[in-house]
């Protein structure tokens, strides 16, 4: 069997540089390209059709999502693993729906990271360990853990990310091809499950939790 080919995506150069490294130390694998910004790593899919991508969610001016998207058409035989700081089951639900076939959190530990590319590049998919305690904490009703980040929806998410971009409830209804009322239900149900008080509390929020 020849080598995992893999092509590394993240907007921080240490971050790209230590992986690279380290994966570049195992035999079965081989780092054919490192990339931080999300339409290069589009253009380097297409182009290189790595057998795996390893891709950070939290990138600008093109978010992980999105450059998931675009991989998936333009290379579809390349295996996408979503890597964030995030270890909110909802971020890693959204991922996979999108197609990535594996989620470790910047927790993990180097290890999980071998085991998450070698069970990708089988057919499995792979979520890390840490998210897996989360969900069943939460299957389990432990309540500190049900509570904010944790309980909110993909649509709610994304609303909380184009708030944070500072659009107005009209400018996310219309990027997300939903009614005005739909948005401030969505900022509602927002508010209560974070347990803020307007949308001033809630950036606060969204800014000290890293989103």
């Amino acid at each position: 069997m020849g080598k995992i080919s893999i092509m590394i995506v993240d907007d921080h150069t240490l971050i790209r540089e230590t992986w690279s490294f380290l994966l570049g130390r195992n035999e079965g694998f081989e780092v054919i390209a490192e990339v931080g910004e999300g339409q290069r790593a589009i253009e380097l899919a297409r182009d290189k059709r790595p057998n795996i991508v390893l891709l950070d969610i939290n990138m600008t001016p093109i978010n992980g999502f999105d450059v998931l998207k675009m991989i998936r058409k333009l290379s579809p035989g390349s295996k996408v693993i979503a890597v964030s700081m995030h270890s909110q089951p909802a971020y890693a639900k959204k991922m996979l729906r999108l197609g990535a076939r594996g989620y470790v959190t910047k927790n993990s530990p180097r290890q999980e990271m071998l085991d998450a590319i070698e069970e990708v590049y089988k057919g499995n998919v792979y979520v890390c360990q840490e998210v897996k305690n989360i969900l069943s904490e939460q299957m389990l009703g432990n309540e500190e853990n049900g509570t904010g980040l944790n309980q909110l929806s993909e649509r709610e998410l994304e609303v909380i990310h184009l708030i944070r971009d500072g659009l107005s409830s009209k400018e996310i209804a219309d990027k997300l091809a939903i009614s005005i009322k739909t948005v401030e239900v969505h900022r509602h149900n927002i508010l209560k499950k974070l347990k803020v008080k307007n949308t001033a509390s809630l950036i606060n929020y969204i800014n000290s939790s890293g989103l």
